[in-house]
């Protein structure tokens, strides 16, 4: 069953997908017929699946050949890299975000009680190496790694349902069947997701070398591997993970994307990734085309937004909102487009938050921690900041006060869990914290804890990333001490930032909060699910992944919507989940975890005006992840 929350249309961004027979004349890019000839490459009908996939570009059919530009923000930004590769799951989203078509899968069954899924491969499909995709490939994931306590002591949570981890069945070369213990409803748009691509990532031919149920020698190699202790950390620095730069860090690893990535690939230290189409890449256009029609994607880096910003109006980027999507650059970008050769990309947001700060519940000092988990004091920091202020001077006016949660247009919206305490209401917010017991102050008007230790919030953000954090942080610091309460903000590394975060070593974490417009794909800022982004309860995530064995127990609240999480998952009504997911929105308003400042605004990006079959509008969000649904391998730039 494919659930249809999100967004209700996205105009003129629909790519078709046919099902029907694929009868077309192929054709190949010029580079790859030369190989050909040469011998150096098998023909293509020996390349394509039995069935391809044809899908339709945007506009037109397109024609082979160039380069796609774009800026990588700093030596950690691996995202950007699968945002415009667009994940090779056994689905994908539909380009307007409204439900999910088949994809790696050429179709799927599910059985009466939605616990079993059986899903179809494309005969003849091919690895980029030009080995066989198949099904032995799933149930490696599934058998070898999923279910290996070494390799995963607590199972992702999208692959567990009633405790239990999926496990897998192969029926024939070219069909597998993936079951859980209980129904799982939503499993098919879950499959659609970034983080979900594990079924279909590794290629079983190439990483059971890395893994000692096949390979008796792998100690050996970790022993000759620097930095590498176990096996499951030679396999992840060898294979790559989903969301980790070691995915693009070796051009040896065999995947199913419409490019790959060439000489050292991307690493602490790189200046530049480059990556060639896929040879063997599964899908073609309606006449039979192979794609992608782009020969190569060449992405620079930049160590600040400042330097991605000047490079976009510079005309040195052809599509690109990531690190530049901040409304305060349409300005700049809008002076600079007809010099710079692009348009202005309009960006639908399905984020909530523009900056929210995640309070950490579960702090290690057990004073910070006290006083964090008072909601009288969260309250009243939430009534010590000025949104206004910070709105109009950091977003130029564009939003409006919020904290988290659905946004307005939402079904699931919730007013107490978005609009509660975004009032500004200094007086109120010191009769809070006095009436908690922090009344006390030093000689410099800074509340105190029972022990005489100042209160103090230091907080990191990722200022090559968001700047505007670190102007609404120094505002909030001003703000605060007109109720005593003293913070620090300093610009950190993104890998610094997550390392800080996993460690649970932080006061609060800023970052935006998501589930605006997709609050079912992304609650990890209402239940602690997400292992390195639910941060006001990292101890907490591992406790509800492990079933209890690790972390720390959470409070019954979250116990409680963490409950409801599993009985939503296994759902099959549409109405009675929503329902469900009503009762955790609720649970989290009452308990307000976590503060927001600004109902975030949509984006804006750059695309180069001669790139053909590219969107001028399209949604922003990580789970959907911009661009990738929109098929980037149909994009093509028009004959000279």
């Amino acid at each position: 069953m494919t659930r249809n929350w999100r967004f209700s249309s996205v105009a003129a961004l629909a790519v078709g997908v046919f099902l029907h027979p694929f009868t077309a004349q192929a054709g190949e890019a010029p580079a790859l017929a030369e190989a050909v000839a040469a011998g150096n490459l098998p023909p293509l009908e020996e390349r394509l699946p039995a069935q391809p996939e044809v899908v339709t570009g945007l506009e037109n059919i397109g024609t082979y050949g160039g380069k796609l530009r774009r800026m990588l923000g700093g030596s950690n930004d691996h995202n950007s890299i699968l945002r415009i590769i667009s994940p090779q799951g056994l689905t994908r989203w539909k380009a307007d975000f409204s439900g999910v078509v088949p994809n790696v899968a050429e179709s799927w069954e599910t059985n009466e009680d939605g616990s079993e899924f059986t899903f179809k491969l494309r005969e003849g499909m091919k690895w980029s190496d030009g080995e066989p995709f198949t099904a032995d490939d799933v149930v490696f994931f599934v058998n070898d790694l999923l279910n290996n306590k070494e390799f995963y002591p607590n199972p992702p949570a999208r692959f567990v349902v009633a405790g239990e981890p999926m496990q897998a069945e192969k029926v024939d070369d070219h069909t597998v069947t993936l079951k859980f213990a209980a129904p799982y409803g939503t499993f098919l748009t879950e499959l659609a997701t970034p983080l979900a691509q594990e079924p279909v990532l590794w290629a079983k031919h190439y990483c059971q070398q890395f893994h000692p149920a096949y390979n008796d020698d792998v100690q050996s190699m970790v022993d000759e591997t620097e930095a590498v202790e176990d096996w499951p950390a030679l396999y992840r620095l060898k294979c790559g993970e989903v969301e980790a730069p070691n995915r693009w860090s070796n051009p040896e690893r065999p995947t199913l994307d419409p490019w790959v990535v060439t000489g050292e690939g991307y690493s602490a230290g790189s200046t530049q990734v480059v990556m060639e189409r896929n040879p063997y890449f599964w899908q073609v256009d309606e006449e039979g085309n192979q794609l992608p029609y782009i020969d190569t994607l060449e992405m620079g880096v930049a160590q600040d937004n400042e330097a991605l910003v000047l490079e976009a109006i510079a005309g040195n980027i052809d599509f690109q909102r990531r690190k530049i999507s901040n409304p305060a650059n349409k300005p700049v970008f809008a002076e600079n487009a007809e010099k710079g050769g692009f348009e202005i990309l309009d960006m639908i947001n399905s984020n909530s938050n523009s900056m929210a700060i995640h309070f950490n519940h579960t702090h290690k000092n057990p004073q910070m921690r006290e006083f964090i988990r008072n909601k009288d004091v969260r309250v009243a920091l939430s009534l010590g900041i000025d949104r206004e202020e910070i709105i109009d001077i950091v977003y130029q006016g564009q939003g409006e006060p919020y904290q988290i949660g659905p946004r307005p247009t939402h079904v699931l919206y919730n007013e107490q869990l978005g609009k509660q305490h975004t009032e500004y209401d200094p007086d109120k917010a010191n009769e809070l914290l006095d009436a908690a017991g922090y009344a006390e102050m030093d000689d410099e008007g800074y509340r105190l804890f029972p022990d005489g230790t100042r209160i103090v919030f230091n907080a990191q953000y990722t200022g090559v990333e968001q700047p505007d954090w670190g102007d609404s942080l120094e505002i909030i610091k001003e703000q605060w001490e007109e109720i005593g309460i003293e913070l620090n903000s300093t610009s950190v590394e993104r890998s610094i930032y997550y390392s800080r975060g996993e460690a649970n070593e932080h006061d609060f974490m800023v970052w935006g909060a998501p589930g605006g417009l997709d609050p079912t794909l992304s609650p990890r800022d209402v239940l602690a699910v997400h292992p390195q982004a639910s941060w006001f309860g990292i101890p907490w995530t591992r406790w509800y992944l492990s079933g209890g064995s690790e972390g720390e127990e959470p409070t019954e609240s979250m116990k409680k919507r963490l409950a409801l999480y599993d009985s939503f998952k296994q759902e099959a009504d549409q109405e009675k989940a929503l329902d469900i997911f009503r009762q955790i929105h609720q649970e989290a308003a009452d308990e307000m975890e976590i503060i927001g400042i600004s109902l975030a605004p949509n984006l804006v990006g750059v695309v180069n005006k001669n790139l053909m079959n590219a969107p001028r509008s399209l949604p922003s969000s990580w789970m959907y992840p911009d661009p990738g649904p929109t098929l980037p391998q149909t994009w093509y730039w028009p004959e000279s």
